[in-house]
């Protein structure tokens, strides 16, 4: 089945000027690319998004993480599209990832880990939204 997941490129790797790299891993695993844009979010919008958190140790620090710089949103689609997405971006934890994934290759420590992937098909629809209107996703069908 056909899915949706949200990918964003976080502040670090941004910064590391590496988003051309990781955009290639992710097409060259076969996603398609609905959308995708430049920006920076306030420590309000980060902590909208990532309210899911709020109760966890690490919220406040990955609030101030995600609105310290420019991000970059990427819509995506791909059958199985959130199983292989976490796959291809590895472990939270770039000392756990396996090699080949993009945590391992960009991440510098588990709190600045390059990439964001959605967890679930749900999450990657609502996601999307909180990032993109359906008028800024094109269809990329072959």
């Amino acid at each position: 089945m056909t899915e949706r997941t949200l990918a964003i490129i976080k502040p670090d790797a941004v910064r590391n000027n590496v988003c051309g790299e990781i955009l290639a891993k992710i097409t060259q695993a076969g996603f398609k690319v609905l959308g995708t844009k430049m920006m920076r979010i306030s420590p309000a919008q980060a902590g909208e998004f990532y309210a899911v958190h709020k109760e966890r140790p690490f919220y406040g620090e990955l609030v101030n993480f995600m609105s310290s710089g420019a991000i970059m949103p990427i819509a995506l689609e791909k059958e199985n599209a959130v199983a292989d997405f976490r796959t291809l971006i590895g472990s939270t934890d770039p000392a756990e990832a396996a090699e080949g994934t993009i945590r391992k290759a960009f991440a510098t420590s588990k709190g600045e880990n390059a990439i964001h992937g959605s967890d679930s098909a749900e999450n990657g629809r609502n996601e999307i939204a909180f990032f993109f209107a359906e008028s800024e996703l094109v269809a990329n069908r072959a």
